[in-house]
């Protein structure tokens, strides 16, 4: 069970990373959507997501924090990439977190005991089983928020013409 988790999560994983494939700089920070959300943001919160979910919560926090983490995480800036963050930066990041990710999920059952600190009172203590479904969720949704923006950037002369009827 625990390996077809992480099987998933690694495949959802590769997809986001790929929509960034032949990108321009622009186009991997084109906000596409009311919210300002775009390639590198979505990377951003995963990767943030990852270090929460699958590190801190089960008591193994990143050995360097990225740099739009906050001590309150309602305040982070993690849906669009910043001018001071590169490309590079955030795709490394989102590979880093993902590497912790993995560690944590290989060395500890499906069963281990996990608290996350902001969900709400008497519901913030969990198992790993349970986040790993969740960023299984959580990656395979953004990953399907990705397809849409890259989309948008291959076929901006898209058209309800091209809708079959």
């Amino acid at each position: 069970m625990k390996g077809e988790l992480l099987k998933a999560l690694q495949g959802s994983r590769a997809v986001m990373v790929a929509k960034l494939d032949g990108l321009s700089e622009y186009d991997r920070r084109r906000p596409l959507t009311p919210s300002g959300t775009n390639l590198l943001g979505l990377l951003k919160h995963l990767a943030g997501l990852e270090y929460g979910y699958l590190g801190e919560s089960l008591g193994r926090p990143p050995i360097e924090r990225p740099s739009w983490f906050r001590d309150d995480p309602s305040t982070e800036i993690d849906m669009w990439a910043t001018p001071d963050e590169s490309s590079e930066y955030v795709v490394r990041t989102y590979q880093q977190a993902c590497a912790h990710s993995d560690t944590t999920v290989n060395e500890l059952n499906l069963n281990s005991p996990a608290h996350v600190a902001h969900w709400a009172e008497g519901g913030r203590h969990t198992t790993l089983g349970v986040l790993l479904i969740r960023m299984v969720n959580e990656t395979a949704q953004h990953a399907g928020h990705a397809d849409i923006i890259r989309e948008l950037i291959d076929e901006p002369s898209w058209s309800s013409d091209h809708c079959p009827r």
